[in-house]
C-alpha cells in the first residue's frame, strides 16, 4: 500500500475491504460524513481540489473508487458494486447514513448508491453528471471520449502510463503537468479495467422514472461541456422529486455544496 504524498498531507488515509479487495479513501473534519466521489481517469485528489468550503461542515471522506489510485481492481465493475462499495466505506467509518455525491463519472456512483441503498443516503449532491439512464445512453460526443480513454487504458497493459497521455494534449499546460504526474502511478490493469467499464455505455439506472425513487434531497448542477451535456442534468432535474439547482465550474463546487448543506440544516 502506497503511503500519502504531499497533496495528501492534511488528511487521514482509511484503508477498508469490501468484496476481497483493499479500498483507499481520505477523511478529514468531524461530524457528519460527507462523501464526495471522483470521475473517470481521477484519484481522490480530484474531489479535494474543491472541498476547502466544505471544512468544519462535517467528517469529509473521499475515496479513490474501485479501479481508480490506491483502488486497485482488475476485474469487472458494476455500478451496483461501485455502489456496494460506497456503503462498505460508511460501515467503515461506523456510520448509519451519509451526504453522498460525486462529480460525472462518480455522480453515476453516487445516483447508483441512492437507488440501491436508499436508507444510507441523507442527501445526494449530483455534481457535473454524465450518466442519464439506459433510455438516453450516451452521446456521439461522449462515447467518442470514452472511446479514447478505453483505447489509451487499453495500452497501459504495455505501454504503461505514458499511453494515457495523448489524452491530456488540450489541457491548459498545468493541467496538462498535473494529470501527467497523477497517472505516472496508475496501475495499469485497474486503468484498463476502469476505462473498459465507462465506455461499455453501462447506466447507473435504466428508465429516468427509476429516479422519483429517491426522496433524498439533491443537489443538482449541470456539467459545462460536451462531455456533461445539459440534456444530462434535465434528466435529473425533471424526475428527482427534491431537487435543487444550482449553477458552478469545478472550482466552485465546494462552495454551492457548502451553500446546499446550510440550507438543509436550516430547513431542519
Amino acid at each position: 500500500m502506497s503511503t500519502l504524498t504531499l497533496d495528501d498531507r492534511d488528511l487521514a488515509p482509511l484503508w477498508y475491504r469490501h468484496g476481497g479487495v483493499d479500498l483507499f479513501a481520505t477523511t478529514s473534519g468531524h461530524g457528519r460524513p460527507l462523501v464526495l466521489c471522483h470521475g473517470g481517469l481521477a484519484t481522490h485528489l480530484a474531489c479535494r481540489r474543491f472541498a476547502g468550503p466544505l471544512a468544519g461542515r462535517g467528517q469529509v471522506i473521499t475515496p479513490d473508487l474501485r479501479g481508480s489510485g490506491r483502488s486497485r481492481f482488475a476485474g469487472p465493475l458494476s455500478w451496483a458494486l461501485l455502489a456496494d462499495d460506497t456503503a462498505a466505506l460508511l460501515d467503515a467509518i461506523g456510520a448509519e447514513r451519509a451526504v453522498i455525491g460525486g462529480t460525472s463519472f462518480g455522480a453515476g456512483v453516487a445516483v447508483a448508491t441512492a437507488l440501491r441503498h436508499p436508507d444510507r443516503v441523507a442527501a445526494l449532491l449530483v455534481l457535473h453528471p454524465a450518466y442519464g439512464g439506459a433510455e438516453r445512453g450516451l452521446t456521439e460526443a461522449q462515447q467518442a471520449a470514452m472511446a479514447a480513454m478505453a483505447e489509451a487504458g487499453a495500452r497501459t497493459l504495455t505501454a504503461g502510463s505514458a499511453a494515457l497521455l495523448p489524452l491530456f494534449t488540450t489541457l491548459p499546460a498545468p493541467l496538462r503537468a498535473r494529470a501527467t504526474a497523477l497517472v505516472a502511478n496508475y496501475d495499469p490493469a485497474s486503468v484498463a479495467a476502469s476505462t473498459a467499464f465507462m465506455a461499455s455505455g453501462a447506466q447507473p439506472f435504466a428508465r429516468c422514472a427509476d429516479l422519483a425513487a429517491i426522496t433524498a434531497p439533491v443537489l443538482l448542477v449541470p456539467g459545462v461541456d460536451a462531455q456533461h451535456p445539459p440534456e444530462v442534468a434535465a434528466v435529473y432535474r425533471r424526475h428527482l422529486p427534491r431537487c435543487a439547482e444550482a449553477a458552478a465550474e469545478v472550482d466552485r463546487l465546494g462552495a454551492a455544496i457548502a451553500a446546499f448543506l446550510d440550507g438543509l440544516a436550516t430547513a431542519s
